[in-house]
């Protein structure tokens, strides 16, 4: 049993070894509170939600630390905007991203460090790269000499002599223009600290340093966050952390974009799809089946009908879940998931032929119910629920299966979901001519109390 994962750093699958027997430490680059969260955003919690599963479920004690970017120059940005203390900004989208995580089924994380609660352990830091040379201070603010670190750029595979730095405003003073900032000098009007090198506030990278420091030691097992974040975030942070002495992350790991129209999805680009808002269009497991069933690595084209498509297919699986679940009661999940599951697990997460492995198990146990084989079919709920159990699927789970305000919202997608595959049937009659077929289906729908209308874009139902 060994769990292989793609390490950026390395560019390629590695074997995973764990720093400590029995034990996996992971630091997430979690959300920039700026504004509410989009699918986008949420992809990473999700992507790393279901690995923190898996190394559980392989016997792992898994510590999980996800930070929280809490101050930067689009908080304060919106906060001139709107007129709004910056924290009360940081804080409202802090709660709409644990908002958007737990409706997804996301667990919590063993710690969710905010970046403003940990300023001293980031004094600290500089403290310690201006005494090794590492970095220095002017104006006020505090830069990282990259060129006293020959490691720079490794993970990104950049040369230096290319680098082009991005710079913010009110930089000044940089002994070369590569030079990033780990503290920006206070300007007016502007939340700061105070620091040995005067008032000021964090830059973006330095923070994930201290704080996997502090949460995680000088070294950890695996570092995780969003393919964009390899530079200049990651690079940076690797600078700083090495450069301290710390040995920082062994494994890194990136998940891929959600994109719209083959661009990144982005508040910039005004193409993103808020989640507080896809909720209220989609059951939650459905969103989290849409977005968590891709391989991590690749990129997920949005579009609804990928999401009809989604809903259709966690809806053959929930529909065997129940009918069993009324044959015979509860089920319990299966202690192992089967080899065949695991094996695609083990091989970098491979959740797209692990969920191969899903639906053929529900055509088997969905077999099993049609011939009367009852033992067969609990024997394959067992097995379902422990592999859907890994990904956060179980439909049975507390976490789905409970009531609540919102429950009429879900039966209704519950309704939408069996209806669309008895349509998808009647089109399929339609399209090969046998209008007879077509016609019935129609109309045991409408004698069920549901109006069926055809229209330019597809069959659309509504209740009679």
């Amino acid at each position: 049993m060994t769990i292989r994962l793609y390490d950026t750093s390395a560019r390629q699958i590695r074997d995973f070894t764990p720093l400590r027997p029995g034990c996996v430490s992971i630091y997430l680059c979690g959300a920039t509170v700026q504004a509410a969260p989009h699918i986008g955003h949420i992809r990473s919690g999700l992507n790393f939600d279901i690995m923190r599963r898996w190394f559980a479920h392989r016997g792992y004690d898994v510590t999980f630390v996800r930070n929280v970017t809490d101050i930067d120059d689009k908080i304060i940005q919106k906060s001139v905007e709107q007129g709004r203390p910056w924290w009360s900004i940081g804080y409202e989208n802090e709660v709409a991203f644990n908002a958007a995580y737990d409706a997804l089924g996301c667990l919590r994380p063993t710690y969710e460090p905010r970046a403003t609660g940990h300023i001293p352990e980031m004094i600290e830091m500089m403290r310690g790269l201006i005494e090794r040379g590492h970095a220095y201070a002017a104006d006020g603010n505090v830069y990282f000499d990259v060129r006293s670190f020959p490691e720079y750029l490794q993970l990104s595979n950049q040369e230096l002599a290319n680098l082009r730095q991005p710079s913010g405003e009110g930089e000044t003073g940089k002994r070369d223009p590569r030079d990033f900032a780990m503290w920006k000098a206070a300007k007016e009007g502007e939340p700061s600290w105070e620091t040995p090198w005067g008032r000021g506030r964090p830059g973006w990278h330095l923070e994930c340093s201290a704080m996997a420091h502090k949460y995680l030691g000088t070294v950890f097992d695996i570092h995780g966050g969003g393919v964009d974040l390899v530079f200049p975030h990651h690079e940076n942070e690797i600078a700083q952390a090495k450069a301290y002495g710390d040995d920082f992350a062994r494994y890194w790991s990136h998940n891929a974009w959600v994109t719209m129209s083959g661009e990144k999805m982005s508040k910039s680009l005004g193409n993103s799809v808020l989640v507080s808002e896809m909720v209220k269009r989609w059951r939650p497991i459905v969103l989290r089946y849409y977005l968590g069933t891709p391989h991590y690595r690749s990129m997920i084209e949005y579009s609804e009908e990928a999401l009809r498509e989604a809903e259709s297919a966690f809806a053959r699986i929930e529909g065997f879940v129940q009918r069993v679940a009324e044959k015979v009661g509860v089920v319990e999940p299966a202690a192992e998931v089967p080899p065949a599951f695991a094996e695609a697990m083990d091989d970098d997460l491979g959740v797209p032929q692990a969920l191969a492995i899903v639906h053929t198990t529900v055509r088997q146990g969905n077999s099993a119910l049609t011939a009367d084989d009852k033992e067969s079919a609990v024997a394959r709920l067992a097995e379902l629920r422990a592999m859907l159990g890994v990904l956060g699927l179980d439909p049975l789970d507390e976490r789905w299966s409970s009531g609540g305000a919102d429950r009429g919202e879900d039966l209704h997608g519950v309704v939408d979901s069996l209806v669309r595959l008895v349509l998808e049937q009647r089109q399929s009659a339609r399209a090969r001519k046998d209008y007879a077929t077509s016609d019935a289906i129609r109309d045991q729908l409408q004698q069920s109390g549901l109006t069926i209308e055809d229209t330019p874009s597809g069959p659309r139902w509504s209740l009679s």
